[in-house]
């Protein structure tokens, strides 16, 4: 585990540009194509080195590996409309943790293990996190060291005073959870319900501000449009790009430094003043992030 004055340090906001490699379960939903596209349209602060598939299950997968490999797909299909073939694509674990102390092996988790010990300690990579983070977690206990050369972005769980955390990128694979929010791994931490929830928007929205931004802003209209078969009275969040929006700028993610949460087995936040700390967003200005992605494409 890091000092605390490093990783205090490591939990201030990154001045200047950021390297980060982005873990996403693209196909479980919609919000993850945001991100990705959010994130690919913000060079002047943000430069992706590679993209890692995380597995997923839900209606939308037969398990994790299904899930995995769906979202592979998906980020190879917007890497070709977006024009962006010059970024590496690994397939991430094909199963959930089993425990708390066995790796799932995967080529994500790998590369996550070189690419973060090839990092200087002045110049640290970002693991921008949006699925269950069974990758990130696997390269943890593969190399405990990656500890000093890495900071974890992570959408997970709900705000600390939410009455559960059972979240999905936290309960699908609550190992992996534990693991890093127990590990020391400089972190912030980006609930769900409670803060990431007020990024919300609509079909009228799209239809104006982003539905005629060439072929990028025509799939990401198409895909919001089909989400839902009704839109009347209909908003729809997309919690990813508030990671995205942190790297761009913390001024619109209110956060504080706090200790890191514990998660009980019936999927609860404690509390234990004794932790180490770790950076909480408690806050998100929705309109400065839907500005500046909307502005972006």
């Amino acid at each position: 585990m890091l000092k605390q004055e490093k990783l205090i340090k490591r939990l201030n906001h990154p001045k200047g540009k950021v390297r980060i490699v982005l873990d996403t379960d693209t196909y479980n939903e919609i919000d993850d194509q945001f991100a990705i596209i959010y994130a690919l349209q913000s060079k002047e602060k943000i430069d992706i080195e590679a993209f890692y598939a995380a597995p997923f299950y839900n209606k939308r997968s037969i398990g994790p590996k299904d899930g995995m490999e769906k979202s592979y797909k998906e980020i190879q299909d917007i890497l070709s409309i977006i024009g962006k073939d010059d970024i590496s694509i690994y397939k991430g674990s094909e199963s959930f943790l089993l425990d708390g102390n066995t790796p799932v092996e995967s080529d994500a988790a790998q590369n996550l293990v070189e690419r973060a010990m090839a990092s200087s300690d002045d110049d640290p990579l970002y693991v921008v996190a949006i699925g269950a983070p069974t990758n990130v977690a696997s390269a943890i206990l593969m190399e405990p060291k990656i500890l000093e050369k890495i900071v974890v972005v992570w959408l997970g769980g709900h705000a600390l005073h939410w009455p559960d955390t059972k979240e999905f990128n936290l309960f699908q694979d609550l190992h992996a959870s534990r693991i890093i929010l127990n590990s020391g791994v400089p972190l912030i931490l980006i609930p769900c319900l409670g803060v990431a929830s007020h990024l919300k928007t609509t079909l009228s929205e799209m239809r104006d501000y982003i539905s005629e931004k060439g072929e990028i802003g025509k799939y990401l209209y198409e895909i919001y449009k089909n989400y839902s078969d009704d839109h009347f009275a209909f908003s729809k969040v997309i919690w990813d790009i508030s990671t995205i929006g942190y790297l761009n700028n913390p001024d619109w993610l209110s956060s504080s430094i706090v200790h890191s949460p514990i998660v009980s087995e019936d999927f609860c936040w404690s509390f234990d003043s004794s932790r180490h700390f770790i950076r909480y967003v408690h806050y998100i200005d929705r309109d400065q992030v839907f500005k500046d992605l909307f502005n972006k494409l």
